[in-house]
C-alpha cells in the first residue's frame, strides 16, 4: 500500500484585489531571504478544502504580502502586495493520520510543498504555498511554506489567526504591514545597543566550506523529535533554577539540558557557543501584530564542566539583559552601512557556523498553534517540516496535543545513531520518573525518541 500522497486538486488563492503596496525589505528580512520555513498543522477530523480556500482568501486581504512576490530595486529587496496568489492543493493519501505524522519531518514526505526561496527572490515563484492532505481514516494534514524574508514565525502565527477567525466566522485580528523596517526600528532603538553585528563576511575558503556542508546536509545529518513530559521540564526547571538562585523559565531548563546533553553524548568538551533568537517586538514596544521578521539574538557561551543549570541561568541573565547586553539591530545597521548593501548575500548569521559546532535553538512554544481552530476543530499536533538539514539547529514547540515539549534537531549522522541508543534515551531523560505517564507525543510518533 502506497503512503505517498496523490494531487486530486489544485487552485490559487486570491484576495481578489492588489492594491499593490510595496515594502522594503529589512536587514533581518534581506539575511534571511534564502531560507523557507515548512510546518504542518495535524487535524484528527476531515476539513472542508473551500471553506479553507475562502477563509485563506480573507485572510490574503489582511496580510496581503503573503499573496505577494519579492523583487530587487537597486540592490533593495522590496516586497510587492500584487496578489499574485498562494497555490493552494489538496492531495489524498491511502495512510493513516499516524503515519503521516510519523514522517512529517522527513526529506521528500510530501505534506508540504517546499518554497524555493531563492528563486522566489526574483519574483519567480509565490511567497507562501498551502498543501492539504487527506489521511485515510480521515484525518487532514494542512502543511504550509513560506518564505522567510516575508516575516517570522509570529508573524505566520498571525496569518494564521487571521485565517482561522476567517473560517470560524469571527472578528479578523488586525495585522500591520510596514513600509520599510529599517526606518521604523531606526526609531525606536535604543541609542547604544550591545555592538555585535548578528552576522560576518567570511573569507572565500570558508564560504566555500559553508557551501560544502549545505551541499552534504542531506546525506550527512539526521533529524531527531525528542519528546519530554512537562513532568520532566518542571523537574529539571526547577532543579537549575535552585542551583543558580534564578527563576529560570521551562525553555531555558530544556535548552540548556538538551544542549549539555547532547555535548556530554559527542564527547565534546570544547568550549561553543549558543544562539537563542528573540522576538523584539515587546522589548522595543512593537505591536504584536507587526509583519516581518522583528528578531535578534542571545549568543552566550557553553562550557560543558560547568554543567546545565549555569547555562540555564546564564541565557535567563542574557534575557534580562536583553537590550544592552545583547541587543544588535543598531549595530547591524551599522554594519551594513559599513560594508555596503550589494555585498549583503555574502554574509552569514552569526548562527551559522556549523564547523564550530555553533548550536541554534529557537523556541517555538508560546505562540499558540494549538489555540487555531479550523471548523471547531483544533490541531492535534505542529511541528517544522521537511525544513533543510542543517546541523546543529532546533525547534522546540508544544507536542502533541499542546502537551509538554517537542524538540526537533538536527545532529551529524554518528550522533543522531547514539542519541537515538539506550545510552542517549537515559541521558535526554534523566529527568522521567517511573510513576510518570508516558509522553503523548512519544506515543503518537513512534520514532520520536
Amino acid at each position: 500500500m502506497s503512503v505517498w500522497p496523490q494531487l486530486r486538486r489544485s487552485r490559487t488563492v486570491r484576495a481578489g484585489r492588489a492594491g499593490g503596496r510595496v515594502l522594503r525589505c529589512g536587514l533581518m528580512d534581506t539575511m534571511l531571504a534564502d531560507l523557507a520555513v515548512s510546518v504542518v498543522l495535524c487535524f484528527e477530523h476531515p476539513l472542508d478544502e473551500d471553506r479553507l480556500a475562502a477563509g485563506l482568501a480573507r485572510a490574503l486581504e489582511r496580510v496581503p504580502v503573503f499573496a505577494g512576490r519579492l523583487r530587487t530595486v537597486e540592490g533593495v529587496l522590496e516586497a510587492v502586495c500584487d496578489d499574485a496568489g498562494v497555490p493552494f492543493e489538496v492531495f489524498t493519501v491511502e495512510g493513516t493520520l499516524a503515519e503521516a505524522m510519523g514522517r512529517a519531518t522527513a526529506p521528500g514526505a510530501g505534506l508540504v510543498a517546499p518554497l524555493d526561496a531563492p528563486a522566489a527572490r526574483t519574483g519567480a515563484v509565490p511567497l507562501l504555498t498551502v498543501r492539504l492532505t487527506r489521511t485515510a481514516d480521515g484525518g487532514t494534514v494542512l502543511g504550509c511554506s513560506w518564505h522567510h524574508a516575508v516575516g517570522d514565525l509570529q508573524s505566520f502565527m498571525l496569518l494564521l489567526r487571521i485565517w482561522s477567525a476567517a473560517v470560524e466566522g469571527e472578528p479578523l485580528p488586525e495585522a500591520e504591514l510596514v513600509d520599510d523596517q529599517d526606518e521604523l526600528l531606526a526609531e525606536v532603538l535604543p541609542a547604544e545597543d550591545c555592538g555585535r553585528p548578528g552576522f560576518r563576511l567570511p573569507s572565500a575558503a570558508e564560504a566555500q566550506l559553508l557551501a560544502r556542508e549545505v551541499a552534504a546536509g542531506p546525506r550527512a545529518n539526521r533529524l531527531l523529535q525528542i519528546a519530554f513530559t512537562d513532568a520532566e521540564l518542571e523537574r529539571m526547571r526547577a532543579e537549575f533554577g535552585a542551583a543558580v538562585g534564578l527563576r529560570i523559565s521551562s525553555g531555558d531548563a530544556l535548552c540548556a539540558h538538551l544542549l549539555s546533553t547532547l555535548r556530554e553524548l559527542d564527547g565534546d568538551e570544547a568550549e561553543r557557543m549558543l544562539t537563542v533568537p528573540v522576538n523584539v517586538r515587546r522589548r522595543l514596544g512593537l505591536s504584536p501584530a507587526l509583519v516581518g521578521n522583528l528578531l535578534s539574538e542571545i549568543h552566550v557561551p557553553h562550557r560543558p564542566e560547568d554543567g546545565p543549570a549555569v547555562l540555564a541561568g546564564a541565557l535567563r541573565t542574557a534575557v534580562e539583559e536583553f537590550p544592552t547586553a545583547h541587543l544588535n539591530l543598531r549595530a547591524n545597521l551599522w554594519f551594513l552601512a559599513t560594508l555596503g548593501r550589494s555585498r549583503l548575500r555574502d554574509c552569514v548569521p552569526l548562527g551559522f557556523d556549523p564547523q564550530a559546532r555553533r548550536f541554534t535553538f529557537s523556541n517555538w512554544s508560546g505562540f499558540g498553534a494549538y489555540a487555531v481552530s479550523f471548523q471547531g476543530r483544533r490541531p492535534v499536533l505542529f511541528s517544522p517540516a521537511a525544513n533543510y538539514p542543517i546541523t546543529w539547529v532546533c525547534w522546540a514547540v508544544e507536542g502533541y496535543r499542546g502537551e509538554g515539549r517537542l524538540a526537533t534537531v538536527v545532529l551529524p549522522a554518528r550522533l543522531a545513531a547514539r542519541v537515538r541508543g539506550a545510552e542517549g534515551r537515559a541521558a535526554l531523560h534523566r529527568f522521567r520518573r517511573a510513576e510518570d505517564r508516558p509522553p503523548a507525543s512519544a506515543a503518537a510518533l513512534p520514532k520520536a525518541i
